[in-house]
């Protein structure tokens, strides 16, 4: 079950699911060139190979310390699901892209102040059967979830493969990765008939 953490002290080798949102739940992702800069920051500290700016310099790197497990960006949101084996791990990659993310938004639409709503919260998830519906919950955020470009569900489907997304820790769980295509699917279907059921009620 996930456990809150409202004084902000995160344990080594655990799972937490990340979110945040927009201030006053404004949109934080515009356009697909939003969504590619904020994955981007992303692939900058997690790659397995450091990342290097236009001096030569290497970016901070925590691929090691690290790893984003599974992710969602929605329009006035974004969710993550991450193993950190460093206590402090998951504070120097959210501020480091929220604070990267925020220059560049406020930058590009000539805003200033917070882009997000608050500092980042973050649950810790500590039994294996929370983590596959967590894991289900972030790829099902989308509408129409399968055509979603922003989700690291084609890494789970091995469409896409990338060193800065581990998507084997929950696949591990499963016998294969059309079961866990199925499992994500068969929760779309129960979803489907509860609303159907719930609309035939208030008929």
């Amino acid at each position: 079950m996930p456990s809150k953490n409202r004084e902000k002290i995160y344990l080594p080798e655990s799972y937490y699911h990340v979110y945040n949102r927009g201030v006053n739940k404004r949109t934080i992702f515009k356009n697909q060139d939003d969504y590619a800069v904020f994955l981007n920051l992303l692939k900058r500290y997690l790659n397995n190979t450091p990342t290097k700016d236009d001096k030569g310099r290497e970016y901070e790197w925590l691929h090691e310390q690290i790893e984003l497990v599974a992710f969602c960006l929605m329009p006035n949101h974004y969710h993550l699901l991450i193993y950190q084996h460093e206590p402090h791990a998951m504070t120097r990659l959210l501020r480091g892209v929220a604070g990267a993310y925020g220059t560049y938004f406020n930058k590009k639409y000539r805003r200033v102040g917070p882009l997000f709503q608050d500092r980042y919260k973050a649950s810790m998830i500590t039994q294996d059967s929370y983590l596959q519906h967590i894991s289900r919950y972030i790829h099902l955020n989308p509408p129409r979830y399968r055509h979603w470009q922003f989700s690291s569900l084609p890494y789970y489907e091995g469409y896409k493969t990338a060193g800065w997304v581990s998507p084997g820790r929950i696949l591990e769980l499963f016998n294969s990765k059309e079961d866990y295509s199925s499992f994500v699917a068969d929760y779309e279907d129960h979803q489907r008939m509860l609303e159907v059921i719930g609309h035939e009620l208030a008929d």
